[in-house]
């Protein structure tokens, strides 16, 4: 299995937590601006009382963009890793009314808190 050696070597799991974690932020990002209203809901009630609804939406999902694209860039990869996982966080706390659908947010936090913790990051 010399090959699984190799790919080791180059890190594929790295590689791989990075991709999934910039999946879902492309994901969403994409999602939301082309259909806000299903993403709406799940910015927290107070800051909707105070901002406007739509443009905190798109100022979220350039920030997502943002971090999806400095995963796959490559570049300080353990700080892109910081700052997925701390936006995952602030979703889990600002929806935990939610958890029924943010408990997939918990699991995607620790995979981006293993590539902050990884060697390679």
């Amino acid at each position: 299995m010399q090959w699984l050696d190799r790919l080791r070597d180059k890190n594929l799991t790295q590689l791989l937590l990075r991709a999934a974690l910039a999946l879902v932020f492309l994901y969403a990002s994409i999602s939301s601006f082309m259909h806000p209203d299903d993403w709406l809901g799940y910015l927290p009630q107070f800051a909707r009382d105070h901002f406007n609804a739509h443009l905190l939406l798109h100022f979220f999902s350039v920030v997502e963009m943002a971090v999806a694209l400095w995963l796959i860039w490559g570049k300080y990869v353990q700080w892109a890793a910081l700052a997925a996982a701390a936006l995952l966080a602030g979703i889990i706390v600002s929806n935990f009314s939610l958890f029924l659908i943010t408990f997939r947010d918990a699991a995607l936090m620790i995979c981006a808190l293993a590539l902050f913790f990884s060697k390679q990051a």
